[in-house]
Formats: structure tokens, C-alpha cells, sequence
């Protein structure tokens, strides 16, 4: 019976946390996005790891204004992202290795399965409340400044 109890103590602590029913606090960092109007000053929680990727905002209650989550991918690939276990609406912002807005998503559906992607590899997505994609004024080309992304200044050296 012990080892009954170790083996199934071992198992549960192996899930990964994208598995377990519970949200996934990640390190915040400010972030700016650059409209034609102005700057857009945020605090943002960065998703790098295997499985703050495959959790996001799951299992949260909702998102502040003037907050959002950073999905940075490391190299450019496909995003599929979904809603399971997400209650709440999002904008979704799709960003390429310059953090330019490459493709939107707006009020994306809660609890949906269904794979959102522009279909093309990107950098990362931007995750904000719903709505805030057009309260902020965000448009395609804008830029999110971010340390995960390259400026274009080192592009041109």
C-alpha cells in the first residue's frame, strides 16, 4: 500500500501544470505599444516555458485593463491558440520577430476549442481584454516594444 501512495504521489507531481486545474501565475514585465496616436504603456505576464504556452489564461477569472499576457515562442512558428478553460473573451494581437502587429484576432470566443492563428508562423501573441483592441486603437503595423523582440535599428547593422 506505501508504494501504492509514492507511485500515485509521484504521478500527480509529474503532471505537467497545464494539466492540473488551476491557473499558472507567470513573471510580469512592462511592455509598450506604439500606435499612430500614441504609446500604450501595459503590464504583461510572459509565457516562455512549455507550459505556461499551453496554459495562459486558463482557469482565470478574467483580465484587468492595462494588463495582458506575452506569448513569446522563441522562434517563429505557427500559434495556435485556443480558449479552453478560458471564461472570458480576449484580443489576441499576432506579432513577428520585430514585435510588429502582423494579424488581430477580436472577441475571441470563451471556452472555444476552436484554433486561432493567422496562418503563418509569428514571433509571439499579445493577449488583452476583449474589447481593448479597439478601445486602445490598435492597428495592423503597429509595434509592441518588448525585450523579447529584435529592434529594427539591429536589423539594419
Amino acid at each position: 500500500m506505501k508504494y501504492f501512495i509514492s507511485a500515485l504521489l509521484v504521478s500527480a507531481l509529474s503532471l505537467p501544470a497545464f494539466a492540473q486545474s488551476e491557473a499558472v501565475k507567470m513573471p510580469t514585465s512592462p511592455l509598450s505599444i506604439v500606435t499612430a496616436e500614441k504609446t500604450i504603456s501595459l503590464t504583461v505576464e510572459v509565457a516562455d516555458e512549455q507550459h505556461e504556452l499551453a496554459t495562459g489564461y486558463m482557469f482565470r477569472e478574467g483580465v484587468e485593463d492595462g494588463t495582458g499576457m506575452l506569448f513569446d515562442f522563441g522562434d517563429p512558428r505557427e500559434a495556435n491558440m485556443f480558449m479552453r478553460n478560458v471564461p472570458f473573451g480576449l484580443d489576441m494581437l499576432f506579432l513577428d520577430t520585430s514585435g510588429k502587429v502582423v494579424a488581430m484576432a477580436k472577441h475571441v470566443q470563451p471556452e472555444s476549442e476552436r484554433r486561432i492563428n493567422p496562418g503563418f508562423a509569428v514571433k509571439g501573441v499579445l493577449e488583452l481584454a476583449e474589447g481593448q483592441i479597439d478601445v486602445l486603437g490598435i492597428q495592423p503595423g503597429d509595434k509592441v516594444e518588448h525585450p523579447i523582440f529584435k529592434s529594427d535599428d539591429a536589423d539594419s547593422e
